[in-house]
Order: structure tokens, then C-alpha cells, then sequence
């Protein structure tokens, strides 16, 4: 048998997958769309975008990231819309993976350490070895084509379709898209939607769960970016949605289709999400109760149980307790145990990124293998799917009320 992994083509994102063996099937119930849809969808089968406003075939061409959006036509009483994902370094190589790094490691709600130790520590050691390590890691993604890292090219795609199906509402909604670390930063962004006219601006964090460390520091930013401004543009952000229904229906959808296409029916479904020190959490973070629900409701979707869609939490960082199961040793222990059909899917992440197409289909898979596993399967993000579009494009609607 191959040891080596290939990747089918699919309609959202490779998955990687090992090659077919047994098959074990996991029951599964139909999943229909939800009263609030504006579309319906048999079991499995992509969603189909609205008719009305659904997303062409092609999109317009992005600017640059870094551009400034006042060159078009201002607009009156402008509604921005702004999607935020986490960040990316500009390059595949270890000093900008450094820049990148040291940004995210010194914002205080990622690392709450302020110690004169953790500096020392991080300027002298986690820096120069992991940017290092961080760099080839990235390289085995890098989107070569296009010369950044595969969740600028989603995000990036995610606005200009998201803009496009908003185009019935009026020339005044103006889509664009941030990275909370690196570019296109987010004060940038919020700079061009307000020379354009935006006077309302509806910020999209793509974190379905809740975290200090990843939403709040979001707000932390565009704050920042608010506090010097003498005219304020109104501003919504939207909520955690890890208990929407719509959320929870595309999720089921989208990975039944993603079984379908497989050579293989898995034994067991892990739900990984990105991990956390515990203490966050003791200390009133609201992220692991949203990932438990947000697991609870997609088991209840698709009429499994606990052992069969299990959840964990990847992506450690440091010495300390992390929250638990680790996704890693989750992996090894369910290879060891006998496991041989294992699909993995990131609930967590809206749009793939190093965390799913290294951490989860190369690193994961790789244990799993080494351990006794026999396929395994990274299920993509949402990312730009017709699914995950209709997804974003129903939370927009959602926040816009009262505004259009």
C-alpha cells in the first residue's frame, strides 16, 4: 500500500485522504434546511445559493490588499462590511513568519504572560526555532500561485463573492476583508470603508465560538482604530454563532457530501478544535462550552453519538495544561486501540489554513498511520463553498437589521 497520502479534488478544498480499505459505515440521518434558510437541501448534497442573490460563477478581481478603497465612488450613508480572519505571514520563509509571530505571541490575549521571563523566552528561544520550523511548515501549503499563505486566498474570496451577493441590496454596501495579525490589517480596512462613506460598519470575526483570543482581540483592534476617529462610524460585530441552526446545518451537509466523496466510510468523526490553556478558561472564557455545544448539536444533526463523532482540542503551545483531549494524542490512542477509518473535521475554522492542511492532514494523518491507522481524512473548511457562502451571507443579513 501507499504510504503516502493523495488528495482527491473536491468542491471546497482538498482533502487529504489515505488510500480506501475497510468499510465500516457511520449511521446517518437526513439533515433539511432550516425554517430561516433561504434555500432547502436533501441529506449530503451542496446547498444551492439563492437565486435572487446568488454568487456568479466568477467574481470580481480583488485590489490589493494594502489599496485604498477612496479611489472608487464614494458612496452616501455607506454600510461596511468587514470579515476578519486570523492572519497569515506575507512569506513562506522564517523572517517574515518571525514578524508574524512575534505580533500574535505579544498581543496579551493570546499569551497573558507580561513577565520579563516570557520576553527573554520569546525573543531568544520560541522565536528564532519556531519561526524556523513555522517557515517549512507553511511551505508545504503556500499557495504558489498567488504567493500567499491558502486563508488570505480564501478570506480574500469569501469578501468578493459575499460582495457580489449583497450587490442587490445597493451600491452603498461595500464588502472587504482584514487579518487580525499581518496584512491586510484591519485598521487599514476600516480606514478605506471610511473614506469611502461607510457611516455603518458591520465587523465579521469568522469564529463561530467565542474566545478572548480570537474575537476579542479582534474588537481590540478595531477599537484601537475607532479611538481615533472624531466621527465614529456606527459599529455591529457579529456574535459567536456556534449554535446558529443555519451553522449548524451546513455543517452537517457539507460533511456528509464530503463522506459521499470518499473511498472509505469512517469508523470514527473527530471534531478538533484549536486548543486554549485551561486557565483561560477557569478564568471566564466561554470557548469550550461553545465547542462542546457546537459538537453536542451536530451529533444530534446527524443521529450519532459520543463515541462515534468525538471532539479535541489541537494546536498546544507551551508547558502548560491545555484544554483537553489533545486532538494528537486523540489520534494515537484511537489508531492503537483499532481504529482504521479515522475523518477529521475543524468545526472551529472557517476557512482552511496551517492549523487544517498541515497540523490535521499531514501531521495527524501521519500518526495515525504510524500507529495502525489504515485511511484517514482531513474534511475541508467552509471556506468559499456555496455552502459556506450561504452560510455568511445569511449571518450578514441577520446583523443588517435595521440598517437596510
Amino acid at each position: 500500500m501507499n504510504e503516502t497520502p493523495t488528495v482527491p479534488a473536491t468542491a471546497n478544498h482538498p482533502a487529504a485522504v489515505f488510500p480506501a480499505g475497510d468499510r465500516t459505515a457511520v449511521p446517518v440521518r437526513p439533515v433539511q434546511a432550516p425554517p430561516m434558510a433561504p434555500v432547502s437541501a436533501p441529506a449530503g448534497e451542496d446547498l444551492p445559493p439563492s437565486p435572487a442573490q446568488a454568487p456568479p460563477d466568477s467574481v470580481p478581481a480583488s485590489v490589493d490588499a494594502e489599496s485604498a478603497l477612496p479611489g472608487e465612488t464614494p458612496v452616501e450613508h455607506g454600510i461596511g462590511v468587514l470579515l476578519v480572519n486570523l492572519g497569515t505571514p506575507d512569506a513562506p520563509d522564517a523572517r517574515a513568519v518571525r514578524r508574524y509571530l512575534k505580533e500574535f505571541l505579544s498581543d496579551k490575549r493570546v499569551v497573558e504572560k507580561d513577565s520579563l521571563l516570557w520576553k527573554l523566552a520569546l525573543n531568544g528561544v520560541i522565536l528564532p526555532l519556531r519561526s524556523r520550523r513555522r517557515a517549512r511548515d507553511y511551505g508545504k501549503i503556500w499557495n504558489r500561485g498567488s504567493n500567499e499563505s491558502p486563508i488570505k486566498t480564501i478570506t480574500r474570496s469569501q469578501a468578493e463573492k459575499l460582495g457580489v451577493t449583497l450587490q442587490p441590496l445597493g451600491p452603498h454596501v461595500i464588502v472587504d476583508w482584514a487579518m487580525r495579525y499581518a496584512s491586510p490589517s484591519i485598521a487599514s480596512r476600516l480606514e478605506a470603508l471610511v473614506k469611502r462613506g461607510c457611516d455603518r460598519i458591520l465587523v465579521m470575526p469568522l469564529y463561530p465560538q467565542y474566545a478572548a483570543a480570537t474575537t476579542a482581540t479582534v474588537c481590540d483592534e478595531v477599537y484601537r482604530f475607532l479611538m481615533r476617529l472624531r466621527h465614529q462610524p456606527a459599529l455591529r460585530v457579529l456574535p459567536a454563532y456556534y449554535d446558529d441552526p443555519y451553522y449548524i446545518q451546513v455543517l452537517a451537509s457539507s460533511l456528509l457530501a464530503e463522506l459521499k466523496s470518499l473511498r472509505f466510510e469512517p469508523d470514527v468523526i473527530l471534531a478538533s478544535y484549536h486548543g486554549m490553556p485551561s486557565e483561560y478558561v477557569a478564568k471566564g472564557d466561554p470557548y469550550q462550552g461553545q465547542c462542546v455545544r457546537t459538537t453536542e448539536l451536530l451529533r444530534q444533526q446527524l443521529g450519532l453519538d459520543e463515541k462515534t463523532l468525538m471532539m479535541s482540542f489541537q494546536s498546544r503551545f507551551g508547558r502548560g495544561k491545555w484544554l483537553e483531549p489533545y486532538t494528537i494524542k486523540t489520534v494515537k490512542a484511537l489508531a492503537k486501540k483499532g481504529v482504521k477509518n479515522l475523518v477529521v473535521v475543524t468545526p472551529g475554522f472557517a476557512a482552511d489554513c496551517l492549523e487544517t492542511l498541515e497540523e490535521i492532514a499531514v501531521e495527524n494523518a501521519r500518526v495515525f498511520k504510524r500507529y495502525g491507522g489504515k485511511n484517514f481524512a482531513a474534511i475541508p473548511c467552509l471556506n468559499d463553498s456555496e455552502a459556506g457562502m450561504l452560510l455568511i451571507w445569511q449571518l450578514a443579513m441577520r446583523e443588517f437589521k435595521g440598517w437596510v
